[in-house]
């Protein structure tokens, strides 16, 4: 499978994906939004890299964008900590292939601050989700999810770190099970009893 990855920041989740890569999937490239840490990440690893900045069309930002990803020819396009809605043009083109990670528990605390609503609200379990992206925000088919305690002197910090490491674990194990449907061209994972 190759793979594109879309980032905005530091790029713990990529280097997940770049460390993991094997037979299974590789990263052709990594799109940014914005200069960030996750571009360098890219570069040392020897992945192509590109920045599509945000401009005042947005429509025509997302063709952009889809553009930059076409260039890679990918399978699939993670988006990983990528921090703008993909609007239609950009999904109409990649429809059924891109996924992303969100550290709650969907359709539970959706948006940018999963795991700070997640505290707030009092929960006692959340975790991390993978999910088909679509027009909506966190609202796309899930494909994943994997819960984790919530322990009560946990800090947004220290609970977002233990999130993110289910999340790592997660997206790998589901690139490495990826699968082209033929017909449709969109991904499907093979189920892989160990994940359950």
């Amino acid at each position: 499978m190759s793979v594109v990855v879309l980032v905005s920041g530091s790029g713990t989740l990529l280097q997940a994906i770049l460390d993991h890569q094997d037979e299974s999937y590789r990263v052709k490239k990594v799109v940014a939004d914005t200069p960030c840490q996750a571009l360098d990440r890219a570069s040392q690893a020897g992945i192509t890299t590109e920045v599509v900045a945000l401009g005042k069309d947005r429509a025509e930002w997302n063709i952009r964008l889809a553009e930059a990803v076409a260039q890679a020819q990918p399978d699939i396009v993670v988006s990983a900590g990528f921090m703008r809605i993909l609007g239609s043009e950009f999904l109409e083109r990649y429809s059924g292939r891109i996924i992303n990670t969100h550290p709650a528990l969907l359709p539970s605390f959706p948006g940018a601050h999963g795991v700070r609503d997640a505290l707030a609200y009092g929960v006692k379990v959340t975790g991390s989700t993978v999910h088909f992206v679509d027009e909506g925000v966190d609202t796309g088919p899930i494909i994943a999810q994997e819960a984790v305690s919530i322990q009560p002197d946990d800090t947004e910090d220290s609970l977002h770190e233990r999130i993110k490491k289910v999340e790592r674990r997660l997206i790998v194990s589901l690139l490495r099970r990826a699968q082209i449907d033929g017909q449709t061209g969109e991904v499907h994972f093979k189920n892989d009893e160990k994940s359950h």
